[in-house]
């Protein structure tokens, strides 16, 4: 990317910067020399330790300010809003999972609900040249159409948590036509790496192992229809966010609203992501890793295949990710060993 057409002189604002994807993405924009606030609540919804890590990797840069904060406190946002000003605001703080959301819904509703429509708030009021915000591939529930298509029917969420967003993208695009924000939603395909969630199935599959306790799997079994997910590695998301940002919707007489797939393009079998797994953390140790498995049903909430198209990423801004799970998976692997001293 031709760094120079980003602002080293505007503020980038960015949510959940203790989170997996916003701790990467500040540190992109403040190795390049960008002034960057974060804010985050460090809930406890996983290891709250991971989150401190993060941002010890960033507190060492110049131009990084923190704010401990819950974008839910409408109050306390608008109050960082009116002395930030930023230029650009990247909304990552939400509460993950699909799973959780069965267990703990209320979670749900006052970040991603209250949380955003605070966001879009303080956007109005204090306007700013480009918002971004996390959408996810949950959108698309259980679609059999193959890619998923920005332009696929999202009516039909699954999960709380897919509802959560896919409200997320109509509030966006209702403050857009509103109030002229530009908005760019990205629906994020499976993305893993170093220092990720512990609550996503690979890195949970690796805790397991040092545990010396059997992996669930939630397929039946079923090796011939085995889940598809399109895994995209970190790197290649901030990459995709990075071209973004310098690129918002265009306005006029047209809602400055638009939705993007950030995914792999190229889904994997659940099984065969395990295996290549297993590879990788053998090359980390230096001996042979095998996990021991137990097969279970499907979860509720979850669907059988993510798959993205890319087209339109590629079109707006001339991108795809292309990391193979093998790579992306000996850059995890090799950095999970490290950090929690498994050799």
């Amino acid at each position: 990317m031709n760094n120079t057409n980003l602002n080293p002189e505007k503020i980038y604002l960015i949510t959940g910067a203790g989170g997996f994807i916003g701790s990467y993405l500040s540190k992109r924009l403040l190795d390049h020399g960008y002034k960057v606030v974060g804010i985050d609540n460090l809930n406890d919804y996983y290891d709250v330790g991971l989150k401190e890590a993060r941002l010890e990797n960033l507190s060492t840069l110049e131009d990084f300010i923190f704010i401990r904060e819950d974008i839910s406190n409408k109050d306390e946002l608008m109050a960082i809003f009116e002395k930030y000003k930023p230029d650009v605001v990247v909304n990552l703080a939400a509460q993950a999972g699909v799973r959780y959301s069965i267990e703990n819904p209320d979670a749900y509703i006052q970040s991603n609900i209250v949380g955003f429509y605070n966001i879009l708030e303080a956007c109005r009021h204090y306007p700013v040249e480009h918002l971004i915000y996390a959408s996810s591939s949950s959108v698309y529930g259980e679609n059999k159409k193959v890619p998923f298509e920005e332009t696929d029917s999202v009516d039909h969420p699954v999960s709380l948590y897919a509802a959560t967003k896919k409200s997320n993208e109509l509030m966006a695009h209702t403050y857009s036509h509103l109030y002229k924000i530009p908005s760019t939603g990205l629906r994020f395909f499976t993305v893993y790496g170093p220092m990720g969630r512990p609550d996503m199935a690979y890195f949970g599959f690796a805790d397991k192992y040092f545990a010396r306790e059997s992996i669930k799997i939630f397929n039946n079994g079923d090796f011939e229809n085995d889940l598809y997910r399109d895994f995209t590695y970190i790197d290649d998301i901030i990459t995709g966010i990075e071209k973004l940002i310098v690129t918002p919707p265009a306005g006029d007489d047209q809602v400055a609203h638009r939705v993007f797939n950030i995914g792999n393009n190229s889904p994997e079998k659940l099984m065969t992501f395990i295996g290549a797994l297993e590879v990788a953390l053998s090359n980390a140790m230096g001996k042979e890793v095998t996990f021991k498995k137990e097969f279970e049903p499907i979860k509720p909430g979850d669907v059988p295949a993510t798959y993205a198209s890319t087209d339109r990423l590629q079109e707006a801004v001339g991108f795809k990710p292309e990391t193979s799970i093998e790579e992306g998976l000996q850059q995890f692997a090799d950095w999970y060993v490290e950090y929690y001293n498994k050799k």
